[in-house]
């Protein structure tokens, strides 16, 4: 048994925790503004200041403390523990030594992996994934996230950055993403999708309630608003759940031709909608997919919510110590 730090670093809090690596457990649970503004220096500090903060609380010897993952929405360098390039944090995140800085201050070993990697894997240490020995990650939240294990080993690619699943092209005449792509997953399935297609369907005048839910400004329009009107049977908010999951349906559906894993699972803030998302979801499934055998593909929703990432990055760590 060791203990682990692991650590979100997000746009907006950085959420830290010990994890014990023997059952999964979390404990000292620590959120804090990231402050991002303040530039990666100010941001790496506090984080120090955290993690050194988090085993003071804690009372264990720092010497118990084996290692510390961090988990970064972007492309990282996981061979020198640096961000390549970070997306919605402000400041200059570009090839910045995260993890030799906080060894430095911490004296602890540190290492980084993408965010949605370390939900990847966390899921399957302790969560959804428990018990299988392939399965592929999606997280859809603000944009949509990916992971990939195969023989219970993380895909991380040439370089580190493979399982960028949001990134999937579903339709080669779809709208140019922040990525530079066309057509991308994160373009019809995310939570910015969803609030734009529900905002584009109140502009042109549909027969809708989502206009009356957020008293006609645009603005107040989330993901959340959709699936409450969804619920209440309007069918306006159903068809833009469907069209998510429909192209959900055709990304997951290449997922499994081209690796045939054991298990899907799929998380995300917006994966609470349930099966107003997994209904169309499988349904594309079913039509799409002829060569694998689907009785032998669970699909799932994901199991550590909030905890996830924290849980996977802290894994990472104890993955890295005994590699």
């Amino acid at each position: 048994m060791g203990y682990y730090i692991g650590c979100d670093l997000g746009g907006t809090n950085l959420r830290a925790a010990i994890v014990n690596s023997e059952t999964g457990s979390v404990e000292h649970l620590t959120i804090i503004p990231t402050l991002a503004h303040e530039g990666h220096e100010a941001v790496l500090l506090r984080m120090a200041d955290l993690f050194n903060g988090l085993i003071e609380k804690s009372g264990l010897p720092k010497n118990e403390i084996r290692g510390i993952g961090i988990g970064v929405p972007g492309m990282t360098d996981a061979k020198q523990g640096m961000t390549i390039f970070i997306t919605n944090l402000p400041g200059h995140w570009v090839n910045v030594p995260v993890a030799p800085f906080i060894t430095e201050r911490t004296g602890i070993p540190a290492f980084l992996i993408n965010d949605v990697r370390s939900i990847t894997w966390g899921e399957l240490k302790f969560g959804a994934g428990r018990g299988c020995d392939s399965m592929v990650c999606f997280a859809i939240g603000t944009g949509v996230g990916g992971g990939v294990v195969i023989n219970n080993q993380l895909v991380l690619g040439n370089t580190g950055q493979a399982g960028e699943l949001g990134h999937i092209t579903v339709d080669p005449h779809g709208p140019r993403c922040n990525c530079g792509n066309y057509g991308c997953l994160e373009q019809y399935s995310s939570g910015p999708a969803i609030r734009a297609a529900a905002m584009k369907a109140v502009a042109h005048g549909g027969t809708t309630i989502l206009g009356e839910l957020v008293d006609f400004d645009l603005n107040k329009m989330t993901p959340e608003i959709v699936y409450d009107a969804a619920t209440r049977g309007d069918q306006t908010a159903r068809e833009i759940f469907e069209n998510a999951g429909m192209y959900l349906g055709i990304a997951i559906s290449d997922t499994i031709v081209t690796l045939e894993p054991q298990r899907i699972v799929i998380g995300g803030g917006i994966a609470k909608a349930g099966d107003l998302l997994m209904e169309p979801i499988r349904r594309t499934i079913r039509e799409r997919v002829f060569l694998a055998p689907l009785d032998k593909i669970q699909i799932v929703p994901a199991e550590l919510g909030n905890n996830a990432g924290v849980i996977g990055a802290s894994m990472w760590a104890e993955h890295q110590v005994h590699f």
